[in-house]
């Protein structure tokens, strides 16, 4: 049994960041650099239809992730999970929210996993594209999430922006999916479920 678990990003990905200013002052800016990962990583076919990345206050990009399940065997690289811990990473630290009140802006609308991670990375604020539905629509089985998931964040401190640049969003899923991109859910969700 190997002893190490390596998540790599595709080989594009830093240079395809080169190309956006810094910082991006607006929610819209920041999704737009993380629909255009999400995208690439559609057109190279280097993972799923999903990206996210880490902001500081100024808008600045602290670290960024794309979908990397299917390339890395990993059923945990969600895009969210992969940019948070890019910024733990990139921070040197697993408390990525004691360095500042960082954002997360993510293509979709974070699945029952990601959903999970957030309060525990620190994050004070997040900014989602595609809704929970939309990516249902093109067959991910996105878990079981409490209905009063955005109010459960408030209540604890992060500000939730939903629809963000969501047609732009739900164009890269639909696009994925009808590139014949790989639906992935787990055997026991819903969708892997015959009977479902």
């Amino acid at each position: 049994m190997a002893g190490t678990i390596v998540l790599t990003l595709p080989d594009w990905f830093s240079d395809h960041l080169r190309g956006f200013a810094d910082p991006l002052d607006s929610p819209e800016a920041r999704m737009d650099l993380v629909l255009s990962l999400a995208q690439r990583n559609v057109d190279e076919g280097s993972g799923g239809p999903f990206a996210a990345g880490v902001f500081d206050e100024q808008g600045g990009l602290i670290a960024a992730g794309v979908n990397l399940v299917v390339p890395s065997l990993a059923p945990v690289a969600h895009a969210e999970i992969v940019a948070i811990a890019h910024a733990g990473q990139t921070l040197g630290s697993w408390q990525v929210g004691l360095a500042g009140g960082y954002e997360l802006t993510s293509s979709t609308e974070p699945c029952a996993m990601c959903l999970g991670a957030v309060p525990w990375s620190g994050v004070k604020r997040l900014v989602c594209g595609a809704s929970d539905s939309d990516a249902r629509a093109v067959g991910f089985d996105e878990g079981h999430k409490p209905a009063d998931w955005v109010e459960h964040l408030t209540s604890i401190g992060i500000e939730v922006q939903r629809d963000v640049r969501r047609q732009a969003a739900v164009a890269v899923l639909q696009a994925y999916a009808a590139g014949g991109g790989a639906i992935y859910n787990g055997a026991n969700s819903e969708e892997a479920r015959p009977d479902a």
